[in-house]
């Protein structure tokens, strides 16, 4: 949910205006609108470069996880974990879009650890991904854009540990 959304309802709920600060929050909240925009579509806009590129720096990492045995061995192993890359970096733009972590809990996250716990797949191996995710992510943005992309990442990662 939005800033804006969290306000509004929250006021609401206390039947009163919103406060000097909660529209400071707005304020700040619309003017990094820009940023939060150009940073999703710059992912979005390069999604199969950076599922490649993360793919490729995983793959790298770890062989084990391509080879006979391995959760990513065989075409469709493998096809299965290049998807869960693209709906991970799809999540990170919408939290992004939001200014807020929430749609990244709401959307993907519950129950994420149970759900790859109960195919066999290792958690640490989705952590590590998620952080190969990131690292081709925040290459392709400058400092500014990197700095406030990199939380979102960092939420994913810190969920699944």
């Amino acid at each position: 949910m939005t800033v804006v959304s969290q306000v509004i309802l929250k006021a609401d709920d206390e039947l009163r205006y919103p406060s000097s600060g909660e529209l400071k929050s707005i304020k700040e909240f619309l003017q990094t609108g820009e940023q939060r925009v150009r940073i999703a579509s710059t992912l979005a806009e390069n999604e199969k470069k950076i599922v490649q590129e993360a793919t490729k720096q995983l793959w790298q990492k770890r062989p084990d996880f391509i080879s006979p045995g391995g959760n990513a061995y065989g075409e469709r192993q493998r096809a299965l974990c290049i998807r869960d890359f693209g709906w991970y970096l799809r999540l990170i733009t919408y939290g992004v879009l939001a200014g807020d972590k929430e749609p990244i809990e709401k959307i993907g996250l519950i129950g994420v650890r149970e759900m790859y716990n109960s195919l066999g797949v290792p958690v640490p191996g989705m952590v590590e991904a998620i952080n190969c995710l990131k690292k081709a992510s925040l290459d392709l943005l400058n400092a500014d854009d990197s700095a406030e992309a990199a939380p979102y990442f960092d939420y994913i990662i810190q969920a699944m540990s």
